[in-house]
């Protein structure tokens, strides 16, 4: 684009917040400049850690800044959730070098929202310039790949035109028809699917718990220990180690404390679970869980039902309770396309992948419908049973 000039920037300190959250969607934490600066601040990425920042940055010829994505470079494919290590295998196998690679994302989080940051008005030779640009940096380094993980279906389209790889997968999002409360969402469910749910709750709250769903200044500075080692047993179980640092809830506490929803629950004054989740303008995302103790039901009622509750008191759209898990299902939680763009260096490789993500799709539609047809509802989706 002859009046526009990407760039890298060293680290996201160096931007000026205002000129970075101008090209955000309000309705997205994630890209905010304020949470992207707590990861690196805290050193959650960083040196060592396989995700090296170098925001891609898109001035006009006055030297305003109109489009940004948060990018990074990678030495392994951790953290991802749209994962390519098959990929990685298949390239080293056959004789390449897949890392480093390039990565435009948010790192740890599997929750969908635009990657191509722009402003308003823009968005077209915004998003243009942004791919053009992070397609030449990766050619010119010689690197594998560029990976664009959980953007919009409208991004994935636009770089799909520009010739990149579309990948669609699946994750499980509630959808919020206009409920009054949790027993009206209930009332759409089949009758055994209901009572299930029901005695699950009754079950989570049997412990003599107290639950407290927390935002704000509600958030006490030591409710963020307590977290961080229910964050630290969960990680270890499932990651191998734990990708935040301590310092990022810190971090968290100091400048997103009203983007966040703190799900704890007490025995007495001993915080002994939480759930963390995100707020945004018109979805709840559910990110971390842990328990430090054994109590039946308290993981699905503290990340599934807590978040439900929450978003109906609150009139937020959906809650997006992150990756995997089909038991999300059971509760009322359906599966929605997640989509990414890839651009692959050697070509050959490139038609073996699209040729793969064809096949991938036509699978993902089918099961997508499959699993909607098997949820809980009386009679699919509730926007089915309007007439009911």
């Amino acid at each position: 684009m002859p009046d526009l000039t990407a760039t890298l920037a060293d680290s996201f300190a160096a931007i000026p917040p205002a000129s970075w959250d101008a090209l955000t969607d309000p309705r997205d934490p994630f890209t905010t400049h304020r949470f992207l600066l707590a990861l690196e601040a805290s050193s959650s990425v960083g040196p060592g850690t396989g995700w090296e920042p170098h925001p891609l940055l898109v001035h006009d010829a006055t030297g305003r800044l109109v489009a940004a994505a948060p990018m990074f470079a990678k030495s392994h494919s951790q953290g991802e959730y749209i994962f390519d290590h098959g990929w990685a295998e298949a390239y080293e196998r056959a004789g390449g070098r897949y890392y480093p690679k390039l990565q435009i994302a948010v790192p740890f989080t599997p929750a969908t929202g635009r990657r191509l940051l722009t402003l308003p008005g823009h968005e077209a030779e915004g998003r243009a310039a942004l791919i053009s640009a992070a397609s030449d940096i990766a050619r010119q380094n010689h690197l594998s790949s560029l990976h664009i993980t959980f953007c919009t279906q409208d991004e994935a389209l636009a770089g799909e035109a520009q010739g990149l790889l579309r990948r669609m997968t699946q994750q499980f999002h509630w959808l919020n028809h206009g409920y009054r409360s949790y027993d009206d969402f209930l009332a759409t469910l089949a009758s055994r699917k209901r009572k299930a749910l029901r005695k699950e709750r009754e079950i989570a709250n049997s412990h003599g718990l107290r639950i407290e769903s927390l935002t704000g200044a509600t958030i006490l500075p030591e409710y963020w220990e307590a977290f961080w080692a229910f964050y630290q047993d969960t990680g270890s179980r499932k990651w191998g180690r734990p990708y935040l640092t301590r310092a990022f809830f810190d971090q968290v506490h100091a400048t997103m404390r009203d983007d966040v929803l703190l799900v704890m629950a007490f025995d007495g004054p001993r915080a002994v679970a939480g759930a963390l989740n995100f707020i945004g303008v018109d979805c709840l995302f559910g990110r971390y869980w842990g328990c430090i103790a054994d109590y039946p039901c308290l993981h699905f009622e503290l990340c599934y039902h807590r978040a439900i509750d929450w978003a109906i008191a609150h009139g937020l759209a959906r809650v997006e309770a992150g990756a995997q898990g089909e038991h999300k299902l059971a509760r009322g939680y359906l599966p929605t396309e997640i989509h990414s763009l890839h651009w692959l260096r050697e070509p050959s490789f490139a038609r073996a992948v699209a040729d793969y993500l064809n096949r991938e799709r036509l699978a993902v539609e089918e099961e997508i419908e499959v699993l909607t047809a098997y949820g809980p509802f009386r009679r699919g989706p509730p926007a089915d049973q309007q007439d009911d």
